[in-house]
């Protein structure tokens, strides 16, 4: 089992397959990516991700999550959705959804029922505009093709003030009739993103503004949920909200996350990693460094911030950019 100093059980890990992407979400990359930026991270090989997470499900991991970047653009992909699939946990996956049609086999395969997908507008010419590539038919088509199969799907939105927060009650209307969980995402400051406190739209921004149309009722939250859900008498599916800046989840968090490139975080905010892969190389004893890593961790958002992001200054703040991290 794994416990920090504040006897929090750590029991989901978060595994980044690649930092590349086919899209280019502004909130995500850095906006100025230099020449070369993805081209010397050494990356995880099938096989050491596969060693590395069965050392973390024999020391307690229920979940395995599997992001990017995208990870369905990685060429072992399949390879390792299935590999992984062997441990007696549940497997999920966060995507753009852009692939997800190729992969649908072998995510019934490996058991793996649960999917976040990706899109931050329901308007095309919009999506284009942050993602800064044209694969809404394509994403959406997909996203169906999920729901068609009866997979378990969440759509991640992130809700960037000025940008999109028009698209709010448009995302829910899509709840009436298909079993979505929409999760609108307040904007986190990562580097390069640009990140500015007026840029983002609170978690009571958004239900003040859902309330202008809809009556809506709570739903009760499990000790680990990040997301405040909420629930629409009448609609087939659910919304929620993750509001990491202006009521974070902390005392509750049980997560991890290991980059791409074997580098094991124990907030997505902490501007420390511990290096798993490099110890695995050398033959070295992985367990002392990962309960070292969980046990440091700080009390909450990587003891980098503290809850009043309006007084934020985001570059006094040390970390990757998120698509380094891992979604």
């Amino acid at each position: 089992m794994l416990i920090d100093q504040f006897d929090r059980v750590h029991d989901y890990l978060r595994i980044s397959l690649t930092d590349k992407c086919n899209l280019r979400c502004n909130y995500c990359n850095p906006v100025d990516l230099p020449k070369g930026y993805f081209s010397n991270i050494n990356k995880m090989s099938l096989e050491e991700i596969d060693v590395i997470a069965g050392v973390f499900v024999e020391h307690g991991v229920k979940k395995i999550r599997l992001t990017g970047g995208e990870p369905l653009i990685r060429k072992d992909a399949k390879d390792i959705i299935l590999r992984l699939s062997k441990y007696p946990v549940e497997l999920a996956i966060t995507t753009n959804g852009v692939f997800v049609h190729e992969f649908i086999e072998t995510f019934q395969q490996a058991g793996l029922r649960s999917v976040n997908v990706s899109l931050d507008s329901l308007i095309p010419e919009k999506n284009l505009a942050i993602s800064g590539r044209d694969e809404y038919a394509r994403v959406t088509q997909n996203i169906k093709l999920l729901i068609k199969n009866n997979f378990h799907v969440k759509v991640n939105t992130v809700i960037i003030k000025g940008i999109n927060e028009d698209d709010i009650t448009g995302f829910i209307e899509w709840t009436k009739h298909e079993p979505l969980h929409i999760r609108f995402i307040e904007f986190m400051p990562f580097d390069g993103n640009k990140w500015s406190n007026e840029k983002v739209f609170s978690h009571n921004e958004m239900l003040n503004l859902i309330s202008e149309k809809y009556d809506f009722v709570k739903l009760p939250n499990d000790k680990h949920d990040t997301a405040k859900k909420y629930f629409i008498p009448g609609h087939n599916g659910t919304f929620a909200i993750i509001s990491s800046m202006s009521q974070p989840f902390c005392s509750g968090c049980n997560r991890m996350r290991l980059t791409t490139d074997g580098k094991m975080k124990n907030c997505l905010f902490s501007n420390s990693e511990v290096d798993i892969l490099g110890a695995l190389r050398k033959g070295l004893d992985i367990v002392p460094l990962i309960k070292q890593c969980v046990w440091e961790k700080k009390e909450s958002l990587g003891g980098q911030f503290d809850t009043i992001y309006k007084d934020l200054d985001a570059s006094k703040i040390s970390n990757r950019s998120m698509i380094n991290i891992g979604g």
